[in-house]
């Protein structure tokens, strides 16, 4: 087991990993997007370690690995933190390079907003449709996360307006407090594992069938007893 290497700015005391060599090439790799401030960071700590850290500086985006279970099954997942270095402009979204390379590599997305930031919200929408011209043809996942929920008296957002966005979009919504609930973030993450997952098999079913070379037909039983008796008389003649 080894330390993570953490950025020096990244008020999070670090989490054990997997050695590098353990994964293979089906890891479920997750990427978690928002606006900055919505609480990105703090769920995924929430989720790997049950311990909730309020207080977090902006950071460049960081890689997590962890063995953890799905449905009795114990596999490895990646997770991608992502800079909150998201502008919405007149419907368009404006976002660093890396956060492209990060849509391409993943396999399933948490879309974050806060219930406290209205604006937050208004970038779901245009993340979701950048996803999906980065992945036009797939079936990845999407969820989308309304967090601070125990934030009532701050409350920008309304549930039944998130409901209605993943209703148009065709994905899921949750309500959640990461900070008062960490059960709801175990379900959230849980969730998109298990849709993952679910393309893994599928994707290696596929992969299994087209493999399958058909078998050569056995001979008749009458048809060979035919041929023998043939081979008996012309040896008798």
């Amino acid at each position: 087991m080894r330390l993570p290497t953490m950025s020096t700015n990244f008020l999070l005391a670090p989490i054990l990993e997997c050695p590098s060599d353990f994964f293979q090439s089906r890891d479920i790799k997750l990427a978690v997007l928002g606006a900055g401030s919505v609480g990105k960071s703090a769920m995924i700590v929430r989720f790997l370690t049950k311990r909730f850290i309020g207080d977090y500086e902006p950071n460049t985006g960081n890689l997590y690995s962890r063995l953890i279970h799905v449905e009795g099954d114990q596999v490895s997942i990646q997770i991608q933190d992502t800079p909150g270095c998201i502008q919405v402009q007149e419907g368009f979204v404006q976002m660093l390079d890396s956060l492209s390379r990060c849509m391409k590599w993943a396999e399933g997305f948490l879309l974050v907003y806060s219930i406290t930031d209205y604006s937050s919200y208004q970038s779901i929408r245009p993340l979701y449709q950048h996803i999906r011209k980065v992945h036009p043809d797939s079936k990845i996942p999407i969820l989308i996360v309304g967090n601070k929920g125990d934030l009532l008296h701050a409350r920008q957002v309304q549930t039944n307006e998130g409901i209605q966005l993943a209703n148009e979009l065709g994905t899921v919504f949750l309500e959640i407090s990461t900070s008062e609930n960490y059960h709801g973030v175990c379900d959230v993450f849980q969730y998109l594992c298990k849709e993952v997952s679910k393309l893994h098999h599928s994707s290696c079913g596929d992969k299994r069938r087209s493999s399958i070379i058909p078998r050569p037909k056995s001979p008749n039983m009458q048809d060979l007893k035919r041929r023998f008796k043939q081979a008996l008389s012309s040896k008798v003649k």
